[in-house]
């Protein structure tokens, strides 16, 4: 066993390697604070919610309070990365710095989210207080 993890340790070292080749490690994205509160929604189906430390709550219109369930969070390289399972489904989402609308109103948002429940996926907007949503019903 010793052997084998010897011989697979420059595998794996190299696996962690950026994808430049100068096996230098790209530095995580930290544009967004781990214990900062994440807010976010989309619309066509309307769904939204927040997410802070490992708990994230998914509203829609049907749940307007909401169901709250146990999330991974990570820091990728360009955004993070929240991870969990909602009603027996996979549920993945990534936020990433980038101007958004929501198409409804004249607010603007400072990060994109995409979302993936299951198999379908859905596309929206997020703020937090340290990155504003600005203008429209932003208030």
């Amino acid at each position: 066993m010793i052997r084998l993890t010897l011989l697979l340790a420059p595998v794996l070292l190299a696996a962690c390697a950026s994808a430049t080749g100068t096996g230098e490690q790209t530095a995580s994205f930290d544009g967004i604070a781990a214990d900062e509160t994440v807010y976010f929604g989309g619309t066509e189906p309307f769904w939204g919610g927040q997410t802070s430390g490992q708990s994230l709550t998914y509203t829609t219109p049907e749940n307007i309070d909401g169901t709250t369930f146990a999330v991974r969070r990570f820091a990728g390289n360009v955004g993070i990365g929240i991870s969990g399972t909602l009603e027996g489904q996979a549920f993945d989402m990534t936020v990433t710095p980038g101007e958004c609308s929501d198409g409804m109103s004249d607010t603007t948002y400072p990060l994109t989210v995409t979302l993936r429940i299951g198999e379908e996926q859905r596309e929206g907007c997020g703020w937090t207080d340290r990155l504003p949503r600005v203008g429209g019903e932003a208030g």
